[in-house]
């Protein structure tokens, strides 16, 4: 493959990422609390482009309410237990409400979506654990790392694990905004948090060379 194969297929891969609402969203969040951490609370340029960054998100959420009604409605995977199922809806409920009346702060910044999104993780990796330990029994005298079943398991834990850990940073920054601990969770705080989220959920919406090609 030539450079420029390289460069054209990079270039594919970069023209599908921008190409989602969700993608741009996200990296106007890393700006936007990349500035707040800046900032720090103190007026100047850095609040600014906060502020300015934070209007300019609600662009992007035009119609995002639609994709929580979707998985609200859409049925879960075979064997999930109730708890997590009730869990996962109250997350879409809320996340559905949050975008359809987004003039109501309080939905977003109480955090309590994003909760169910912490408790659905830790639930999910429970029962990723649970059932990589069982393939790991049968697959005893042989190399488990070159199994497929046992591979595509480890990535998913690998994922549910990043998510795990997005959720609950996540929550440190809507303890911020309600100023549950002010003195510990100060606006740089909730800037350096929430920069960091933006950054795995950037990384969570990378597509994946195969499907880059194939577009």
């Amino acid at each position: 493959m030539s450079s420029l194969d390289v460069a054209r297929a990079e270039l594919a891969l970069a023209v599908l990422y921008l190409s989602k609402a969700e993608a741009r969203d996200k990296i106007c969040r890393a700006i936007q609390y990349g500035s707040k951490f800046l900032s720090n609370g103190e007026p100047g340029t850095a609040q600014n482009v906060d502020k300015s960054t934070s209007l300019a998100r609600k662009v992007f959420r035009l119609f995002k309410f639609i994709n929580g009604l979707h998985a609200l409605i859409s049925p879960n995977a075979p064997g999930t237990p109730l708890p997590l199922i009730l869990l996962g809806k109250s997350k879409n409920a809320l996340l559905s409400t949050f975008f359809f009346l987004d003039q109501i702060v309080w939905l977003g910044r109480t955090g309590v979506y994003k909760v169910c999104t912490t408790l659905v993780e830790i639930g999910e990796l429970g029962r990723l654990s649970a059932s990589m330990k069982k393939l790991e029994k049968e697959l005893k005298n042989t190399n488990k790392y070159k199994n497929e079943q046992y591979q595509r398991k480890l990535q998913k834990s690998n994922e549910r694990s990043l998510g795990l850990i997005k959720a609950a940073m996540d929550i440190v920054v809507a303890v911020g905004f309600l100023q549950l601990a002010p003195k510990k969770v100060t606006p740089r705080v909730i800037g350096a948090f929430g920069f960091v989220t933006s950054l795995i959920s950037c990384y969570q919406l990378l597509p994946s060379p195969q499907k880059a090609k194939t577009t």
